[in-house]
């Protein structure tokens, strides 16, 4: 079946661009379009998409508002697509805000058009789109701009529930390293790791990847600002 899209921008131009990009897949079906974040809302709930792609600067309702009404939906709308957050890289603020509410990722809009195509489909396949590098920086840059400590409470008291194997996969998940890079840093195999994820997601209720480097955060678990090594 295919991949049900709509494109959430102001920009007449960027909308036209990436339709006729993603309807050229064969995979990928653009079921519709909206000019700012209410009309995308709208939108999405008349076509039930699998993939929002959401602009984070917009008039009327900016992308992360928009992104909230579609994952946390008023009583009696059952749908929620994955939204991915299309973005430039100045926009911390924006781009961590909407991964707690439960964005499954972000893309830059200058990216290449083979990356736009691979992240509708990660997206649409349940996986969250965290490039490492790029995550890493802006996550930490934000976080880096609260206080110390500030996140620590509830959070930090749901660490507790995971074995010290799965506390080390979430560390490594939130410093940005792919389960094969994990696999190889703990010498396990790849799927080992994706069950040490979704156990660590059951166990914290955690919707997807995205919300887990967001946790390890907020738990205090990652220190802000720190890198892989």
């Amino acid at each position: 079946m295919s991949i049900r899209v709509i494109i959430v921008d102001d920009q007449a131009m960027v909308r036209a661009g990436f339709a006729a990009l993603l309807a050229a897949q064969s995979d990928i079906e653009v079921v519709g379009q909206a000019p700012d974040g209410r009309q995308g809302v709208e939108v999405s709930r008349e076509t039930c998409p699998d993939v929002v792609l959401m602009d984070v600067r917009m008039p009327e309702m900016d992308g992360l508002a928009a992104a909230r009404a579609l994952l946390d939906p008023p009583t009696g709308v059952d749908h929620r697509p994955k939204v991915l957050m299309l973005t430039t890289f100045d926009v911390d603020d924006y781009v961590y805000e909407a991964l707690r509410v439960g964005a499954s990722g972000f893309l830059l809009k200058d990216a290449p058009p083979a990356d736009l195509i691979a992240a509708v489909r990660v997206v649409a396949a349940g996986d969250a789109l965290l490039a490492p590098s790029v995550t890493r920086r802006l996550i930490a840059d934000f976080a880096r701009q609260r206080p110390s400590g500030a996140f620590r409470g509830g959070p930090a008291r749901r660490l507790k529930g995971l074995t010290p194997r799965e506390t080390e996969v979430l560390e490594l998940v939130a410093r940005g390293l792919s389960n094969q890079e994990i696999a190889g840093r703990l010498v396990v195999a790849e799927q080992t790791v994706k069950t040490h994820v979704s156990r660590i997601l059951a166990k914290v209720d955690l919707r997807d990847r995205a919300q887990a480097v967001i946790f390890a955060y907020e738990s205090g678990l990652v220190a802000p600002g720190s890198t892989e090594g």
